[in-house]
């Protein structure tokens, strides 16, 4: 019988799924995490499980979007009764507010350390623990070696880890599947109500193996992430980070191509 060749790509890139340490995904134990139009940069179309993504932030502001997009992530993720590990060195997170995001505050363990390199072993032997849902660590700086053995240890457990890098001055290659870039967007507010409305984010997928990188926004409401129709314009203040940042990742595109 002949086989298409549409086919016989689908299944080579089925067949290298695990060899890019997405053995889950290739299995087809997968998560609908409700990213919409997102999911369709993913391989196999959909969100990464089991695997360690990265997540760039400047500043203080941007480290406080990304933590919220997060929180929507793990929203999904911990349905199942699992917690799940927050380790950082300042904590930016308040607890009560992931209410928002229908997470309850006991259900994640927050580990304060002094040193990044005690944040990585933790983290690293938390990713090892198959009863949890997820693995949060916050850092500046990390290695290709260090990301890898992060990797290694989600390929048996099974857990997800994301790092949430705050003010890296290096853009190296590492081991993660992915890597993103999550900024903050004005609110809208209904006609009529006082307040502030409900959380936006515009959402950079910069990198993903076997997948296609893209830009979206987002906003948060009724329990779910909702794609915004109407593009909101970008503050400029992140419009000269992006601007600043291109260069970099070209360069290190150049270094490592």
């Amino acid at each position: 019988m002949h086989t298409k060749p549409a086919d016989i790509i689908a299944q080579l890139q089925k067949d290298i799924l695990p060899l890019q340490g997405l053995k889950f995904q290739a299995n087809g134990n997968t998560v609908q995490m409700g990213l919409g139009v997102i999911e369709s940069s993913f391989p196999n179309s959909t969100f990464p499980i089991g695997a360690v993504h990265e997540f760039l932030s400047a500043s203080t502001e941007d480290i406080a979007a990304t933590g919220g997009f997060i929180a929507g992530l793990l929203s999904t993720l911990m349905q199942k009764g699992g917690a799940s590990v927050w380790i950082s060195s300042s904590r930016t997170i308040f607890p009560p507010a992931l209410k928002t995001f229908d997470i309850q505050p006991d259900k994640i363990i927050f580990i304060d350390l002094k040193k990044e390199k005690d944040i990585l072993w933790v983290m690293e032997e938390a990713l090892k623990c198959t009863g949890l849902a997820a693995v949060i660590g916050e850092i500046s700086n990390i290695n290709f070696t260090e990301s890898r053995r992060l990797q290694l240890a989600v390929e048996q457990s099974a857990v997800t880890g994301f790092i949430l890098r705050r003010s890296s001055r290096n853009l190296n290659t590492i081991a993660c599947i992915s890597r993103w870039k999550i900024t903050s967007l004005p609110s809208e507010l209904e006609d009529g109500m006082p307040g502030v409305g409900f959380p936006r984010w515009n959402i950079e997928l910069l990198k993903i193996r076997n997948g296609k990188p893209g830009e979206w926004q987002l906003e948060w409401s009724a329990g779910k992430f909702h794609h915004i129709s109407s593009p909101v314009a970008i503050p400029s203040m992140r419009k000269e980070f992006v601007k600043a940042v291109k260069p970099l990742q070209q360069q290190q595109k150049q270094k490592t191509g």
